[in-house]
């Protein structure tokens, strides 16, 4: 079975990436509930969280905050919200493990449900914007 994240990975399928190291990747989510939700995933393909050792969990969210910084800064949202499901029954929808990052704006609200695609051209110009900002 193919994973779109590792597809990403692999150059084989597009993705906005803004951040990376050796271990990890960021990139803007195809599908955003908000303007700026991106995900945080690790190099290395695991389904789940509970698939990872400790020490690459606490690497993969030691990175969060550094990312929502940027994403925050990028997009003048108000606040974030972090999301990390673990299987269909979570909501899990990309068998690799990943975190939402998903920037939160006082005049919107808080939804978790409601997704927009967004056109390239306006991915494209974010993860500039976020990739700029984390150097």
């Amino acid at each position: 079975m193919s994973c779109i994240f590792c597809d990403i990975l692999d150059g084989t399928r597009v993705g906005h990436i803004f951040y990376e190291d050796d271990s990890h990747i960021a990139f803007l989510d195809k599908y955003p509930i908000d303007v700026g939700h991106s995900l945080i995933i690790p190099k290395k393909h695991h389904e789940k969280i509970t698939d990872m050792n400790p020490k690459d969990v606490g690497n993969i969210f030691a990175i969060a905050p550094k990312v929502a910084k940027a994403i925050l800064a990028a997009t003048g949202a108000d606040a974030f919200s972090l999301g990390q499901n673990n299987g269909k029954a979570a909501k899990q929808i990309i068998p690799h493990v990943h975190i939402h990052i998903i920037p939160r704006y006082n005049s919107k609200g808080t939804v978790w449900t409601k997704r927009q695609i967004s056109d390239d051209a306006e991915l494209v110009k974010l993860a500039k914007n976020i990739r700029d900002l984390l150097t």
